[in-house]
């Protein structure tokens, strides 16, 4: 899979594209992350690629014409995606994280200043995503985590059944985690974990991610509920945890 990522500030992506995961998942040729310097494409010797808004207010503009070259110069005739990282732009979720990994390549254009030129956005931009409400001082830091929360989904990058019961994949949260030593600073593990009986273990992760959701995010339980993600047993648990004592 391939990202392209237009920026005004490439240095940015420095440490996260070269360190652990993500840096083995390129020298494996998994994934391919090529940078794209905006300012490449402005015609002035400044190589600018803003301006003040129309209208006037605080700020500064991502001017259309750099931009739209950029992207018209890296898509090409390909139909990827191109999607702007923006405020107001679809909330991204693992959801659609899955989504976004069954194509063989996608655009991430980083919104910077006050905006881009919305010319650009209705006539160039596919789509427009946010991780979360509120507001960054660009969209470097967003693409950051779009891709990474894509690229570990390409196979080959991580251990497959790492993903399958993470948290969000189903809409529930993921289950508690213990490593040695058993007993540290006077807190054992659950004694179910020690205890060899697989099935036991099955049962307790899954209640505890029903209980860790049901405490932390509800809302997800309605999502999962609708769904059909829930079991009767599922449900039985649940109610049992908000019984009166």
């Amino acid at each position: 899979m391939k990202f392209d990522l237009l920026t005004l500030f490439p240095a940015m992506f420095t440490g996260p594209l070269t360190e652990s995961i993500l840096k083995r998942a390129q020298q494996a040729g998994h994934i391919t992350v090529q940078m794209h310097n905006i300012r490449d494409w402005a015609t002035d010797r400044h190589r600018t690629a803003d301006d003040a808004p129309y209208g006037g207010g605080a700020g500064m503009v991502m001017k259309a014409e750099p931009l739209a070259a950029a992207i018209r110069a890296v898509r090409g005739a390909d139909d990827a995606p191109v999607i702007l990282l923006s405020p107001d732009g679809e909330t991204f979720t693992q959801a659609l994280a899955h989504e976004l990994a069954t194509y063989p390549r996608l655009l991430l254009v980083c919104g910077h200043y006050e905006g881009v030129d919305e010319r650009v956005r209705e006539h160039l931009i596919t789509r427009e995503l946010s991780i979360g409400d509120y507001v960054l001082t660009g969209g470097e830091l967003a693409a950051m985590v779009i891709v990474d929360a894509i690229a570990r989904l390409v196979p080959g990058v991580i251990d497959a059944a790492s993903i399958t019961e993470e948290s969000h994949s189903d809409y529930l949260l993921e289950y508690p985690h213990y490593t040695r030593p058993a007993v540290w600073d006077g807190h054992a593990v659950p004694p179910v974990l020690v205890s060899g009986h697989h099935g036991e273990v099955a049962r307790w992760r899954r209640q505890e991610r029903l209980r860790r959701t049901w405490l932390r995010r509800p809302d997800l339980l309605e999502r999962a509920n609708a769904a059909g993600l829930l079991t009767d047993t599922d449900r039985a648990f649940l109610a049992s945890l908000q019984a009166p004592d």
